[in-house]
């Protein structure tokens, strides 16, 4: 009697590669993210299905634009990561870089949009170098509105 292989179907991978932009991109684990995969604490690696470099996937087709970093699916919902410099000058180009991300993920990302976490925020400004933006600062307060304060590491549960 044969056994028969059970596969597990990825969804973030198959939403990957059905992406155009970023079709070759996927990587297991969280490879994607290079070295800023220390900036991720996970409570079970095993549940991990992947991550791409977005950026570095869409420097070619979008060289001009303020691309978001990084994507990564923790227990089948997808999370997207900015690891920036967390002072008062970078908040209008971390925001920019979230328009740009929601804006590409309607337009060209959608099986990858349906995937992304719900239950909290999955746009996540990953500090590097400490935060230093004023907390009285107008900058603060717009970070705030877009929901997207800065952080030292992206933990999840």
């Amino acid at each position: 009697m044969s056994k028969v292989k059970r596969t597990e179907t990825n969804s973030f991978r198959t939403a990957v590669e059905n992406t155009p932009d970023i079709t070759t991109c996927y990587q297991v684990g969280l490879r994607g993210l290079g070295t800023y995969s220390q900036k991720v604490q996970l409570s079970d690696n095993s549940k991990c299905s992947g991550s791409v470099d977005i950026d570095a996937c869409t420097t070619t087709k979008y060289p001009q634009s303020n691309r978001w970093d990084y994507g990564l699916c923790y227990k089948e919902k997808v999370y997207f990561m900015e690891v920036h410099t967390a002072n008062t000058g970078e908040v209008s180009t971390v925001i920019r870089k979230l328009q740009w991300l929601k804006d590409w993920l309607n337009r060209e990302a959608p099986e990858i949009n349906k995937l992304k976490a719900t239950e909290q925020t999955p746009y996540v400004w990953v500090q590097t170098n400490g935060f230093h933006i004023l907390k009285t600062s107008k900058q603060y307060r717009d970070a705030v509105q877009a929901g997207i304060l800065p952080i030292a590491k992206l933990i999840l549960k």
